[in-house]
């Protein structure tokens, strides 16, 4: 079983490469499909993601795609298993687990992720469809007050307990903690709570026992609100979320694999970038996007089959893009090219 786990991670951490989050639930991505003027179907959302996962050359900065249930059960045209199309190009299937968030008792304005009831036995559904990792999003709103030491400590709770299980069944945990970036705190106060929370987070996978070689860090990068107003260049970004992983992250965490977290495509590559330009870490550092790796592609086609190839070029563009500032070797003069 280690084995098998460590040879999913060593697939999915290689530098150069990130991967692709296609796991929108089906009310978001009816409101992504909305602001194209697509209606959103089984058949249309079937039709997107196998553009995606068929994207020519995407294996050469994807190293893995978390896909939604309904997409991993899902066939290409010719009767190939979404899946397989991903693996054929030595992307990595996996799947987001979590069933959403609500709002935490006894904790007003927090909000815990449910989904751990019957997970062991729709992990067998799952490797049996070719998922090999998995995802569990925890989600942290920020103010003066908030997130409370309640949410904090019963999402780290959940986090561990979703990440044991995933373990015990061969199947490599995405830990996803994310302090949300919607409020107007500054970005001393997203450092202090990001610290906070993966303080959390780590105290309760050593409970549980996760092996932490076999697990994927995917955590927000420490910036201030979007209602601040004071932002912050790619510099500041870096220096900030580089403290709070280093005083909060051990070593033995194979890779820390970013959200985009509401950034716009160019802001989401350039922190990256920034961040891998500070100098060698004791992890991978990458990315796991999925706005910021599908807006172009989702305003290129606009849901017609002439409009695929043009989809997938940007989809490939923003895909490279980020495989360089993975490597610390983004320009924005980039952005031009083709």
């Amino acid at each position: 079983m280690s084995s098998d786990l460590q040879a999913t991670v060593e697939a999915m951490v290689r530098p150069g490469r990130g991967l692709l989050a296609a796991d929108e639930s089906t009310p978001t991505i009816a409101k992504r499909f909305k602001a194209v003027g697509v209606e959103s179907t089984e058949a249309s959302r079937r039709a997107y993601r196998s553009l995606l996962v068929a994207t020519p050359g995407l294996g050469e900065h994807i190293s893995g795609v978390i896909l939604f249930e309904e997409t991993l059960g899902q066939k290409a045209d010719d009767g190939t298993p979404l899946a397989q199309v991903a693996a054929s190009q030595g992307i990595v299937p996996g799947i987001k687990v979590d069933a959403g968030k609500i709002a935490l008792a006894h904790a007003p304005g927090d909000e815990i992720t449910q989904g751990l009831d019957g997970l062991a036995k729709r992990f067998e559904v799952y490797k049996a469809q070719g998922a090999r990792f998995a995802k569990w999003r925890a989600v942290y709103n920020v103010s003066a007050t908030l997130p409370s030491w309640l949410a904090m400590q019963a999402n780290a709770e959940s986090l561990a307990r979703y990440a044991a299980i995933c373990q015990e069944q061969g199947i490599v945990p995405i830990v996803e903690p994310e302090v949300l970036m919607d409020g107007d705190n500054d970005i001393a106060r997203c450092a202090q709570v990001t610290e906070s929370v993966l303080g959390e987070v780590f105290h309760a996978l050593r409970r549980h026992g996760v092996v932490l070689e076999h697990m994927i860090l995917k955590p927000n990068m420490v910036v201030p609100g979007k209602g601040c107003a004071k932002q912050a260049a790619p510099g500041e970004v870096a220096q900030a979320t580089l403290a709070v992983l280093r005083r909060c992250v051990p070593a033995a965490v194979p890779g820390i694999f970013f959200l985009s977290g509401g950034q716009s495509p160019q802001e989401a590559t350039a922190n990256l970038d920034a961040i891998n330009r500070a100098g060698a870490q004791p992890w991978v550092l990458s990315f796991s996007y999925g706005r910021a790796l599908q807006e172009t592609v989702l305003q290129a086609w606009q849901g017609k089959a002439a409009n695929i190839g043009a989809a997938q070029a940007a989809l490939a563009k923003r895909a490279r893009l980020n495989g360089a500032a993975c490597l610390g070797r983004y320009d924005a003069a980039m952005e031009a090219g083709a």
